[in-house]
């Protein structure tokens, strides 16, 4: 019996896994800017503030119009509630967010983390 226990806390202690989005993380805290690629011409990036969100405790973030939670597996980002609710993204890296499709493919918006909270 004694064994059994340690198998299980042992077990217990690694990774959360979902089944099959890989496994359960989530966002820094901080605010992420998300804009559109700029062009030939010079320009480096249009804004786009109304897809801007700030991730803060618990998988939760908020944008202008309130307060929503999210979901990461793997590299796989969804808003479940709130404003931006059944919006995707793919985590490029821990900053970096690439905006998804309705079909799962990338599109051109990016959302960059710019302001790190680091308080915690």
């Amino acid at each position: 019996m004694k064994r059994l226990i340690a198998v299980i806390a042992i077990a217990s202690t690694g990774p959360a896994l979902a089944v099959p989005g890989g496994e359960l993380d989530t966002l820094p805290r901080g605010l992420f800017v998300c804009e559109l690629p700029g062009d030939a011409n010079g320009s480096v990036g249009q804004l786009v503030p109304e897809a801007d969100f700030a991730v803060s405790n618990d998988s939760t973030y908020q944008t202008d119009l309130g307060y929503g939670a999210y979901l990461v597996t793997g590299d796989q980002v969804a808003m479940t509630s709130g404003p931006l609710r059944g919006d995707r993204f793919k985590r490029v890296s821990p900053r970096f967010l690439r905006k998804l499709d309705a079909q799962g493919k990338e599109t051109r918006m990016r959302c960059v983390l710019q302001h790190a909270n680091n308080d915690h």
